[in-house]
């Protein structure tokens, strides 16, 4: 009732409920969450600090894997300081314009997240098909324009979706049932025509991920073309070695979201708290476990990490 109150007399606020039905046990949700969140920022910050200090690490690999830092840090940092806030403090209002800030860098990390995954299918193509040619092909300086360019797509597609919002008018009833605003939750507190934000948002959603998944397909297909062509063995096991960290960060990030839609779309059933908890974990876990993902399977960070725990 407090909350339906808030929006009546601030009708520039909007309300996130948090995980609603489980609100008396917010407080040790919010243990493995914030543990989780700790965690992927520690491993992160020690990834981005480790390759910046050591020159031998300066290279387009390396430089993925702090890009792939960067957007696991802006991903996780979106949502969860304000779901722990929401945790701890019973702090639920958010401005229309925190509301649609925070939309914008949670889609936003999320579209150059996989804009940078589609770069590293591509970096193990060219280091497995072409590997005379990869020093030549991919520097420092054609990793830094590739970034570049995702980044001016991710602004481009992903500026609209909140900028559109704006001109909506929105209902009384402002009460989202979520720890964090996303396109379509917002979207539902409109009570003008939102045909075409609805429309566009899958356009977005389509034209980005699905341009992102076909470049990795592709370029595995053609990285198990050029694999299958070796005859050793030994060969073999080097080259699908090179790709596994890779193809495990994939798993973590596009798994959960593809379970997590379909769930949504299909799983009637399944208890709204549920849905929650693990969208709040898709933004979570992956963060969590990349950096630990890439210091196991790459030797050459995995060292330089381990020199600087030593010394500590």
């Amino acid at each position: 009732m407090a909350a339906l109150n808030l929006t009546v007399s601030d009708p520039s606020t909007f309300i996130l409920m948090g995980i609603a039905g489980l609100e008396t046990v917010h407080v040790w949700i919010s243990i493995p969450f914030s543990t989780f969140y700790i965690i992927g920022l520690f491993g992160n910050f020690t990834v981005l600090f480790v390759v910046g200090k050591e020159q031998t690490l300066h290279k387009p690999m390396y430089l993925l894997i702090c890009m792939l830092a960067l957007t696991d840090i802006g991903t996780s940092t979106s949502i969860i300081p304000k779901a722990l806030c929401i945790f701890w403090f019973n702090l639920k209002g958010i401005t229309v314009c925190g509301c649609l800030t925070q939309m914008f860098f949670l889609h936003a990390a999320t579209a150059m997240h996989s804009a940078v995954l589609a770069t590293m299918a591509f970096d193990r193509y060219i280091a497995i098909c072409n590997p005379l040619r990869y020093a030549t092909i991919l520097t420092n300086a054609r990793i830094a324009k590739l970034g570049l360019v995702g980044l001016i797509r991710t602004v481009l597609f992903i500026l609209p979706l909140p900028l559109l919002l704006t001109r909506q008018p929105f209902c009384p009833n402002r009460i989202i049932p979520h720890t964090y605003c996303d396109h379509m939750a917002v979207v539902k507190m409109s009570c003008g025509d939102t045909t075409f934000d609805g429309i566009y948002g899958l356009v977005v959603a389509f034209i980005v991920i699905g341009s992102d998944l076909t470049l990795i397909a592709l370029s595995y297909g053609l990285i198990i073309r050029a694999v299958l062509r070796i005859s050793s063995k030994t060969a073999h096991h080097k080259a699908l070695n090179t790709c596994t960290a890779h193809i495990c960060v994939m798993l973590m990030s596009y798994t959960p979201f593809v379970f997590t839609s379909m769930a949504l779309r299909f799983g009637q059933d399944i208890a709204p708290h549920v849905h929650i908890i693990l969208a709040n974990l898709n933004f979570l876990v992956p963060p969590m476990l990349n950096p630990i993902i890439y210091g196991v399977k790459t030797k050459e960070l995995r060292d330089k990490v381990g020199k600087y725990t030593s010394r500590r």
